[in-house]
């Protein structure tokens, strides 16, 4: 079966690109029909700074959600390695994602690693009687697919390319920069899997024009991921849901429902609405060497997320920062990215209690 198009709970289409693979093994299938799984098609890839009024987000091709991206994983892992196991652990990778992503990590206070929401993985799962029964029904432990990270192709090290990053990175380049699908299926067929420097596997790009297209749009992805608009409207979300918590607004519990129903609780709660309708008009930030004490202002850090993908050159897989000097330049620039500034939006904005 080819899923060319999915459908979230409210029957609204959203593309899925199926150049990944040319079907999905019947495991993947039924995992993706659990309503675990189905929740995700309400948590947008976007950490829910596609909810502020960016000029990046006004013309993006459609939704993005993180069931599209698992999808698109476990096609992608199902392509190159023909695994059940490890297509059904890249399909589960993002199954304990909250409301609003990586927002959650910044209230949690891990901004720089961004992983304290996937703690949860492996008990999402256990609590899903539909996936149990699929797992049991395959004969596959659980252990077997609660963590990704044991399969190299599915996940690996930065800067490593996995079929997690290889999957948003092309999932953005035609989506958020509307790059046609013509060039990502030119990118995404020039990958194999080859040996790494430290003999594991990993997806290596066959001509040094394909890694370096790709490796352009990733590194627009990796400036844009911690630019001072990003970084702000992650922050304020997650300062704006502390506020929501901690006045009963929002539950703890809510943070693993839909955006949906956690927005509406958002537009009606009373110590936050007005949060939110001010954080629905965020247009722009400004960035300024001292802290503005008239307004929220915050200096905050973020992960740094790149790819240095693999690429052949005599029949050798090495860096591509390694054979070619601009993208070696271009990853130094990105690495040297300063957070030293304070950023506060360019309007008053409500201040939100830290």
């Amino acid at each position: 079966m080819r899923i060319d198009f999915v459908f979230d709970g409210k029957g609204n289409k959203m593309m899925y690109r199926s150049i990944y693979c040319s079907s999905l093994p019947a495991i993947v299938e039924k995992l993706a029909d659990t309503p675990a799984m189905k929740r995700l098609a309400d948590i947008s890839m976007h950490c829910g700074c596609d909810r502020a009024d960016f000029a990046t987000y006004h013309h993006i091709r459609g939704p993005y959600s993180r069931y599209l991206h698992s999808l698109g994983v476990a096609g992608i892992v199902w392509n190159f390695t023909g695994d059940l196991t490890q297509a059904s652990a890249g399909l589960l990778h993002d199954i304990a994602t909250p409301v609003f992503a990586h927002t959650i990590d910044f209230m949690n206070r891990d901004y720089m690693n961004q992983e304290s929401t996937e703690e949860k993985t492996r008990a999402v799962i256990e609590n899903s009687k539909e996936i149990m029964e699929i797992l049991y029904q395959y004969d596959i432990d659980i252990s077997e697919v609660a963590d990704y990270h044991r399969y190299p192709v599915a996940d690996n090290d930065t800067p490593m390319l996995s079929a997690d990053r290889l999957e948003y990175t092309l999932g953005n380049a035609y989506l958020v920069y509307r790059r046609e699908l013509t060039e990502i299926q030119e990118i995404y067929r020039d990958l194999f899997v080859a040996e790494n420097e430290d003999k594991a596997p990993e997806l290596c790009f066959c001509t040094l024009e394909a890694a370096k297209r790709f490796t352009k749009i990733s590194l627009k992805n990796s400036f844009w991921f911690v630019s001072d608009e990003e970084r702000f409207a992650m922050q304020y979300l997650a300062d704006m849901m502390k506020t929501a918590i901690r006045s009963g607004d929002i539950l703890p519990e809510d943070l693993m429902k839909t955006e949906t129903e956690v927005i509406r609780k958002l537009e009606q709660g009373r110590s936050v609405s007005g949060l939110w309708r001010t954080y629905t008009k965020l247009r722009a930030v400004e960035a300024c060497r001292q802290k503005r004490e008239d307004r929220y202002c915050v200096r905050i850090s973020a992960k740094k997320r790149y790819i240095n993908p693999l690429v052949l050159i005599k029949d050798t897989p090495v860096r591509i920062s390694e054979a070619d000097r601009d993208i070696k330049r271009e990853i130094e620039e990105f690495l040297e990215f300063s957070y030293d500034s304070w950023l506060s939006a360019e309007e008053d904005c409500t201040v939100v209690t830290r």
